[in-house]
């Protein structure tokens, strides 16, 4: 079985996987311990922030969608569900960071991880990305965002598979200013699903839709 990518700029190199066929197995005994894995999921969701400016519409239910929706898998392909819901004031940097060190110590090699972050996202003026806690301040940005680099650091370091969804599509409205301008999520996202750090990456849209 080989896999292509095809877009408009090329086409990737083919990834091949090789399969042989050897019969239809013999049924599990009625006794056999079969290990499944366990899943975790972190979903984060802001809509109501602190600054009455930033607030959105659906950020936080769709969190607290998406962790019931994964519960309702336990006992199937999955032993076990353990959900993490941050929604709203919830949200702080500080929750953030402590619920990314949760979900990467818990994943074992043979558990999925899922992480979900909505709300706004921005890069700085230097072109830095950042997820927006309950808390932001866009003048103290350092001091107040959660940067990138500690959600990929976190990716990287989970030892199962990993899915990351990401919402924060429209954030270009916040912070004005001529170098301010390329607030496109799609290197970023780029970064995450690469070779090194190994996540399936599901974004909601560049930041220009």
């Amino acid at each position: 079985v080989s896999l292509i990518a095809e877009n408009k700029n090329g086409v990737s190199d083919a990834v091949t996987l090789r399969l042989s066929w050897k019969g239809a197995s013999q049924s599990a005994s009625s006794d056999e311990f079969v290990i499944k894995p366990k899943l975790y999921v972190l979903a984060i969701g802001v809509s109501e922030y602190q600054n009455a400016d930033y607030r959105l519409g659906f950020a936080s239910k769709d969190a607290r969608d998406l962790a019931a929706a994964c519960k309702s898998l336990e006992g199937g392909i999955y032993r076990a569900v353990e959900t993490k819901v941050l929604a709203d004031k919830e949200a702080d940097k500080l929750d953030i960071l402590d619920a990314l060190d949760w979900i990467q110590k818990q994943t074992t090699s043979k558990d999925v991880a899922i992480i979900f972050m909505s709300g706004h996202g921005i890069n700085d003026q230097n072109g830095k990305y950042y997820y927006l806690p309950y808390e932001t301040d866009l003048d103290k940005l350092k001091r107040t965002g959660v940067p990138f680099s500690d959600i990929t650091n976190t990716v990287s370091g989970i030892a199962g598979k990993v899915l990351f969804f990401i919402d924060t599509c429209h954030s270009g409205n916040l912070m004005k200013g001529a170098r301010a301008v390329d607030r496109d999520i799609v290197g970023t996202v780029n970064e995450l699903a690469s070779a090194e750090n190994g996540a399936i990456v599901f974004a909601s849209s560049t930041s220009n839709q």
